[in-house]
């Protein structure tokens, strides 16, 4: 049950982290501000589903484990290339910004870690409720 309760709460700072990330590129004018930026929202509803209403099923294991992953995505582009250094880093809230990326990195790769945990707990005791059946009849 603890396990859970990690996740959890891990994959719900995923999902702030995102929220505060995604604002910021608005703001800095790395996004545009437009509609096509809201395609964030259905994605995040769906992860903040599967954290809260999904918890200890197999499907919410899989859809944590896929957002958490997207979530990891963000800090490694974002460092790619010219990196995050210089203007950025020199601008003001550039502090947050690169925090940002680096607690969205470290709960998101948590939450991998969890979710692939959870999923093969899921899995093993599955398998060990099939044997058990298997030997009963």
């Amino acid at each position: 049950m603890r396990h859970n309760f990690v996740l959890t709460i891990a994959s719900l700072l995923s999902i702030l982290f995102v929220t505060f990330h995604v604002a910021d590129d608005i703001v800095r004018g790395m996004e545009p501000g437009r509609l096509s930026d809201l395609i964030v929202v259905p994605i995040l509803v769906v992860w903040l589903y599967a954290t809260l209403v999904l918890a200890e099923r197999r499907s919410g294991y899989v859809i944590i484990l896929l957002g958490s992953l997207l979530g990891l995505l963000v800090p490694v582009i974002h460092m790619k290339g010219a990196g995050v250094g210089g203007a950025i880093a020199k601008s003001s809230g550039g502090f947050f910004f690169i925090w940002t990326l680096l607690a969205l990195g470290v709960t998101a790769l948590f939450s991998v870690i969890l979710s692939v945990q959870g999923l093969w707990q899921h899995l093993s005791q599955r398998t060990a409720a099939q044997k058990k059946q298997g030997a009963s009849a």
